[in-house]
């Protein structure tokens, strides 16, 4: 990651698609961890919340927490963090599970670690403080990292909007889905529907394609073909059971 001194203050350039993870050691919830490495082998969400005790990110934290199970199905880990103090993090996830109920969720328990940043620090480093929208707490930034550290996804959301829980899980498994069958998703791709295979290098290849009587290949035109895989094979090849 590249950055600058000036004025004695450290100036980070926001990470990007295809970039390592910026490197961090950090005090959360869990105990200490060390970021990245201390998740090789998994795919991580690291996202971002503006502020504990607010309304928009209590039903953030509950919806994630009742899907960790499914995220780590996927071999993928969550990691939280806001600009609050750990004290101010512990009471706020107590309060959590001993007093909300929202959508039919109570009794929810935050088991993945939730990072204290009251220097802004790593905030500051992930690109997650935008002044125009707040330059005291963090956007809901959301950062999908692969096994080996690098960033393959960066979504981010203004303070007043709350994520879509199940477009960040379709994420994941889209992402893995193309990793895994060299493949591209349409959109609005889900397992089971078609994936796209890459365009042919050449005109002779693409009229091969074209002409090919492989019942999964469907060719539009030269440059875009998609091809069946059926929502098992997908799932049994990207879930838990196959690491």
């Amino acid at each position: 990651m590249e950055n600058q001194i000036i004025q004695n203050q450290t100036v980070y350039a926001m990470p990007r698609i295809g970039d390592k993870a910026p490197v961090f050691k950090a005090v959360t919830t869990q105990g200490d961890i060390n970021f990245p490495g201390d998740y090789s082998g998994s795919w991580v969400i690291l996202f971002s919340h503006p502020a504990d005790f607010t309304p928009v990110c209590t039903s953030e934290f509950m919806t994630f927490a009742a899907m960790e199970a499914q995220f780590n199905n996927a071999n993928t880990k969550l990691v939280g963090l806001s600009v609050d103090g750990l004290y101010s993090h512990i009471a706020w996830l107590r309060t959590i599970k001993e007093k909300i109920e929202y959508k039919g969720m109570k009794n929810i328990e935050v088991n993945f670690p939730l990072i204290e940043d009251i220097t802004m620090e790593i905030a500051t480093k992930y690109g997650m403080m935008m002044p125009g929208e707040s330059s005291t707490k963090a956007v809901r930034a959301v950062f999908v990292i692969d096994p080996q550290g690098i960033i393959r996804t960066i979504i981010y959301y203004p303070l007043s909007l709350g994520r879509n829980f199940d477009e960040l899980y379709r994420v994941v498994l889209a992402l893995q889905t193309a990793d895994a069958f060299s493949v591209a998703t349409p959109a609005d791709w889900r397992p089971g529907d078609d994936v796209i295979i890459p365009t042919a290098g050449s005109c002779g290849i693409a009229k091969e394609r074209m002409e090919s009587q492989d019942e999964n290949i469907t060719c539009h035109d030269w440059f875009f073909c998609t091809k069946k895989i059926d929502k098992e094979t997908v799932m049994s090849r990207i879930t838990k059971k196959q690491f």
